[in-house]
């Protein structure tokens, strides 16, 4: 079997760290799993450093740089054949490891997405939040000629090989677009899955706004030209 990494960025998620480590492991998925925290403010560091141990590597930045900057660090220390990325707030369930990994496992993908529209449950919850997920995924359709239905999923999982293939420089959430433009300019075969999908409210701490929204849009623009 294929060693499976699971790198999860955090910043500022005392509240859920140690409950999705513990989800993690309880899939009995991963061969490690890497922590990145991103400069937290919090007791995210502390916990993170506590909860590593065997098969749990905690990375650190001094600073917050962005989800992709945490993902690169985690992707310099992986050493899985296929490496899965794992939000840290609660958002993406890690019962869905198994329909995420088997096209990769079974030989038909390079890369599959988790679709937040592919009729999995999800909770109720902004509209403009799914008019914007809807708009960036058309236009990542029109500029690189493909049929995804939900871009901005943080559900990915990659062969290791490809993803190291890809340079990807998006410090923030421009990430998404970013590996997303560079699958499909190498003609990867990409696949997609149902997933369930706990969106959390401001109040609750999510942490994506509209400012990402420009980043999303000039990240795509500037790998398609």
């Amino acid at each position: 079997m294929p060693r499976i990494s699971v790198v999860i960025p955090v910043y500022n998620e005392e509240g859920t760290i140690e409950e999705i480590v513990r989800r993690v492991r309880k899939t009995g998925v991963p061969d490690e799993i890497l922590i990145v925290d991103d400069g937290s403010t919090d007791s995210t560091a502390a916990l993170v450093k506590k909860l590593e141990g065997p098969g749990v590597l905690a990375l650190s930045h001094p600073r917050n740089l962005g989800k992709g900057a945490a993902v690169r660090t985690a992707l310099g220390r992986a050493s899985g054949d296929i490496i899965l990325i794992q939000d840290a707030d609660l958002e993406y369930d890690p019962a869905d490891y198994p329909a995420l990994l088997a096209p990769i496992l079974d030989g038909r993908a390079d890369v599959v997405y988790g679709s937040r529209f592919l009729g999995g449950p999800h909770r109720v919850l902004f509209f403009w939040h799914y008019a914007a997920n809807r708009l960036f995924t058309l236009l990542t359709n029109v500029l690189y000629n493909i049929n995804l239905t939900d871009m901005g999923s943080c559900y990915k999982a990659f062969r290791a090989d490809v993803l190291r293939s890809i340079p990807l420089k998006a410090d923030g959430f421009g990430f998404e677009p970013e590996v997303t433009a560079g699958v499909c300019k190498r003609h990867l075969r990409i696949y997609e899955t149902p997933i369930s999908y706990s969106g959390r409210t401001y109040a609750e701490g999510k942490k994506i706004t509209w400012r990402d929204g420009w980043a999303y849009l000039w990240t795509l623009l500037r790998c398609r030209f």
